[in-house]
């Protein structure tokens, strides 16, 4: 009664593995259940938040790059038409040269005509060209700045887009203002001949 003989020892402890056994795989369902759970509960809140997103920003929309690169051409656009260009330079030696041939095959010797045509239409063609780039610089600023009137409706231009747009609009009118006056001759016109 007192003294226990190996078989029944030996028959407890393996009564008590048994139940440990049991209870560990009893806690890791448990554990998995919750985790199961857990993750179809955070599927359910996103879908859930998703829903409460505006439809802008569910669906993938214009990201404004064009318009960014838009902004950027017209900045730099108006910059060229204040600078001068590659194509300004190259139509104004056109021109100087044009008048030199003349002068050259010309058997009057007025001074005046020769310093209009060697000097005076190269200027203008420069003129010109610094207008025609001011002139896209101008178009595409606006043509950025209206975009977001036919775009997406809530979703706002970026700001440094619209400063670099505002840039090149303001640097298309300065080089259109400089082109007309240039063209004209009411700034820094041919000197006179006497």
């Amino acid at each position: 009664m007192g003294t226990k003989t190996a078989d029944e020892t030996g028959a407890e402890t393996s009564a008590e593995a048994t139940t440990e056994e049991k209870v560990n795989v009893a806690k890791t369902d448990a554990v998995t259940e919750a985790e199961d759970t857990s993750a179809e509960d955070t599927a359910a809140d996103e879908i859930d938040d998703e829903d409460d997103l505006p439809e802008a920003a569910r669906e993938e929309g214009p990201t404004g790059v064009g318009q960014g690169a838009g902004a950027v051409v017209s900045a730099a656009l108006g910059l060229v038409s204040l600078t001068g260009s590659w194509v300004g330079t190259v139509a104004s030696a056109r021109q100087s040269l044009v008048g030199q041939l003349h002068a050259q095959t010309a058997t009057s010797s007025d001074v005046t005509k020769l310093l209009d045509e060697g000097y005076g239409d190269a200027w203008k063609a420069t003129a010109f060209w610094g207008g025609v780039f001011a002139l896209i610089a101008l178009v595409v600023g606006v043509g950025v700045l209206a975009r977001p009137a036919f775009g997406a409706p809530g979703k706002p231009q970026a700001t440094w887009i619209k400063s670099v747009a505002w840039g090149g609009v303001a640097l298309g009118v300065v080089g259109l203002l400089l082109a007309v006056l240039k063209y004209t001759d009411l700034l820094l016109d041919l000197p006179s001949a006497s």
